[in-house]
């Protein structure tokens, strides 16, 4: 296969991204996990959805990628599901708001942080990945934004939709069913793994780690976490995922307050200790370090 998919994550080699996204969903497998009676994971290829089903109407959390949305409807409806009323998108990157303009174009209303609609509306360039992405059509462009929080009284729940900035990019919301105890974490969270930091787009290390302990004063021990990459999590999980991120904060802050560059910190491996539990994902910590170190 062209391209490397980790836990969810893929990235593919640039000017084949819709040959081959087009391509794999032939065969990709679309895969809901219950996470309460209501509320679902989708899995697939790209960011982790969220899916709340009720009276009201089918509220999506992300929608992955264009060619599959046939897919993820059909998943969300062998769940109980109707084609979606509302979709919020937790930031701008292809692989959680690719689906837009299929959904949109069918009348789904689409909310997102300000900074998300702006960067789908003029496009963006992933430098780490070499992958541009040009403007996403007005059918697929957020119609309500928020600066801050916004919350939805549906389905019997309060959802709040809550931005955190300069996290994973300058865009991120999480979102938090208050009744149900569930929170969908966005790329705030990648559960096991070193996560993307996207530093050009407003991202940092500090941020993320500002990011996690909001949602950690939200949670208990039985709040169920839908990771952005990697498998449904928990409290606990999000702990150690939070106690990593901090170590990595301390070392390379001291690393680049003595002056080194992203380079030399890769050298002297502050990372290695670190690295059987979380290098196994879509970063070695090496690569991790050269990706996130203008961000720390």
């Amino acid at each position: 296969m062209i391209g490397k998919i980790i836990s969810g994550f893929c990235f593919f080699i640039p000017g084949l991204l819709s040959f081959i996204t087009i391509a794999q969903a032939v065969d990709e497998k679309i895969i809901p996990v219950q996470v309460t009676e209501q509320i679902y994971m989708i899995i697939g290829e790209g960011g982790n959805i969220g899916l709340f089903s009720g009276e009201d109407g089918t509220f999506l959390i992300d929608d992955q990628f264009a060619p599959l949305t046939e897919k993820i409807i059909a998943a969300i409806k062998s769940v109980g599901g109707n084609y979606p009323k509302f979709l919020i998108n937790t930031h701008y990157h292809g692989d959680h708001t690719g689906g837009n303009e299929n959904l949109g174009q069918k009348g789904t209303l689409i909310f997102s942080h300000d900074n998300v609609r702006e960067r789908l509306k003029t496009g963006s360039f992933l430098s780490e990945f070499n992958m541009k992405r040009p403007g996403v059509p007005q059918e697929g462009l957020p119609v309500v934004t928020f600066s801050e929080d916004i919350s939805f009284h549906l389905n019997g729940d309060t959802i709040r939709a809550m931005h955190v900035p300069h996290a994973h990019t300058d865009g991120d919301s999480f979102i938090y069913f208050k009744t149900a105890n569930v929170i969908h974490a966005g790329d705030i969270f990648f559960n096991g793994f070193y996560p993307f930091i996207d530093v050009n787009h407003g991202g940092s290390l500090k941020g993320m780690i500002v990011a996690v302990d909001r949602i950690l004063s939200l949670i208990d021990d039985s709040t169920k976490i839908i990771a952005g990459h990697g498998q449904l999590g928990d409290k606990k999980q999000l702990t150690r995922y939070r106690q990593m991120l901090a170590t990595a904060y301390e070392r390379l802050s001291k690393l680049k307050a003595e002056g080194k560059t992203a380079q030399e910190a890769v050298a002297a491996k502050p990372l290695a200790d670190l690295e059987t539990t979380w290098g196994n994902g879509l970063f070695t910590g090496d690569r991790w370090i050269e990706v996130i170190y203008s961000g720390v």
